[in-house]
């Protein structure tokens, strides 16, 4: 008997926001909205252009090129093509694996990498337009994070990798608007996206930190594709007794889901790393990088360093010996002293080369925090004794790239250029920053990744 999928047959969290999303046309997002979605989608493409020749991406492509369908999809940045679902994986990999891509400050998830990831892999195999990609965008942001929103912090102090485990309903809403699923559609897409759904904190500091929102990509493609030939699933996912919310975490707010829907949007409150790190470590940089700027080089005369920060700083980056790249990135002491010897956030301050430098090592080692709950999140006070014991207090209230002291388009183009242009040349960079600008008046997207690619 032929499965009927012409209406929602269960009341409930999962079928009204799936009904949202089916609704929603582009004319309904606010344009201040399309516009942080746009931003969005170029801080991507930059982070994933800047990402491509990571050792992490080239084991990546290593292990799944053999099993890789028909090359339809471009891994920005490379000459490589895969089969969409793969693309969507390693474009997800490479946009996250330099931890320098986009935050939701309220969950801390990285909302585009499993969204984008997806959307422009599938670009390349079925013709979208840039109006509807960002559209489809949006979407996909605000569901991750609204999912987010509902669950944490509960899920996340568990261990859950939020950015993987919602990350991966984000990548399904967006890939089933592009295919028009209809509203039981889209349920069964958010039940196999909720079975799908992964990442664990344990892997902060190693190559599978950046597998999540790639993994989130493929999965939340593949539930979407799934979902379009009426694979089923259950039609309360997110919110039954055994679904999402109540298996993976100690909180349960629907609201956050379904509250205001269409009139608040996360997708408005995303934000942009101007370091390539965890943002928690971000106040610290700032202020170190404020610090060497005034005492030059006295920072060779730096006795001890002491830290004031907010408590989740120690519980994510209290890695006192990192010895990698991708570790130091975990290290509020390596990013401190990095910042104050070289005035360094960037990718080229979490090297494997830079994590065993004597002279980082050498003042690491003098670098000491604690932690203040009352202490924002995005503020530090910073204690610098000099060897000849005078003492220098630097205070950051609010960072650089937080909420109150957002980037600014010229700020997202400076860090695009510099990423990429370490990878594919300056020239290549500002066309590939260029389509991406333009993303809302293309006919074809899939031209995005073309002019990305390599050869």
């Amino acid at each position: 008997m032929k499965t009927p999928i012409n209406d929602i047959r269960a009341a409930g969290v999962t079928a009204e926001l799936s009904r949202w999303i089916v609704g929603l046309s582009g004319t309904d997002i606010p344009n201040e909205v399309r516009r942080e979605g746009l931003r969005t989608f170029v801080n991507w493409v930059g982070c994933a252009v800047g990402g491509a020749h990571h050792e992490t991406v080239d084991r990546a492509l290593a292990a799944v090129k053999p099993f890789s369908g028909k090359a339809t999809s471009t891994i920005l940045g490379r000459p490589e093509r895969l089969d969409a679902l793969h693309a969507a994986l390693v474009n997800g990999i490479s946009s996250h694996v330099l931890d320098y891509d986009d935050t939701h400050l309220k969950t801390i998830i990285h909302p585009a990498g499993p969204v984008a990831s997806a959307l422009l892999a599938l670009a390349e195999y079925q013709e979208i337009n840039g109006a509807d990609l960002l559209t489809a965008l949006v979407i996909g942001v605000e569901v991750e994070c609204r999912i987010g929103n509902s669950v944490y912090p509960a899920h996340y102090d568990r261990g859950w990798h939020i950015t993987g485990t919602a990350g991966v309903f984000g990548a399904a809403a967006a890939v089933g608007k592009i295919l028009e699923l209809n509203e039981t559609q889209m349920s069964w897409a958010m039940g196999l996206a909720a079975s799908q759904s992964s990442g664990l904190r344990e892997m902060f500091g190693t190559m599978t930190k950046s597998f999540h929102p790639g993994r989130a990509a493929q999965n939340g493609m593949f539930a979407a594709l799934l979902a379009q030939s009426n694979y089923d699933s259950s039609l309360q996912a997110i919110e039954a007794p055994r679904g999402f919310a109540n298996v993976m975490s100690d909180k349960q707010d629907y609201n956050e889901i379904l509250g205001d829907l269409g009139t608040r949007w996360e997708a408005a409150l995303n934000s942009y790393k101007p370091f390539a790190c965890g943002i928690v470590i971000h106040p610290t940089i700032d202020g170190c990088q404020q610090i060497r700027e005034e005492i030059g080089e006295r920072a060779r005369n730096i006795k001890t360093v002491e830290l004031v920060t907010h408590p989740l700083v120690l519980e994510l980056t209290n890695k006192h010996t990192p010895k990698t790249g991708l570790e130091a990135k975990f290290s509020v002491y390596h990013a401190a002293a990095s910042a104050l010897l070289y005035g360094d956030g960037a990718p080229t301050a979490f090297t494997d080369e830079m994590a065993n430098s004597p002279e980082i090592i050498n003042l690491r080692d003098r670098i000491s925090a604690v932690a203040d709950p009352d202490c924002h999140e995005a503020s530090v006070t910073i204690k610098i004794t000099f060897s000849d014991d005078s003492i220098l207090t630097k205070h950051v209230e609010r960072a650089i790239g937080s909420s109150e002291r957002p980037l600014s388009d010229a700020q997202i183009d400076t860090k695009f250029l510099v990423q990429s242009g370490l990878v594919v040349g300056e020239e290549q960079a500002k066309s590939v920053l260029d389509i991406c600008w333009k993303l809302e008046s293309l006919d074809n997207c899939g031209q995005i990744a073309q002019v990305a690619a390599t050869q």
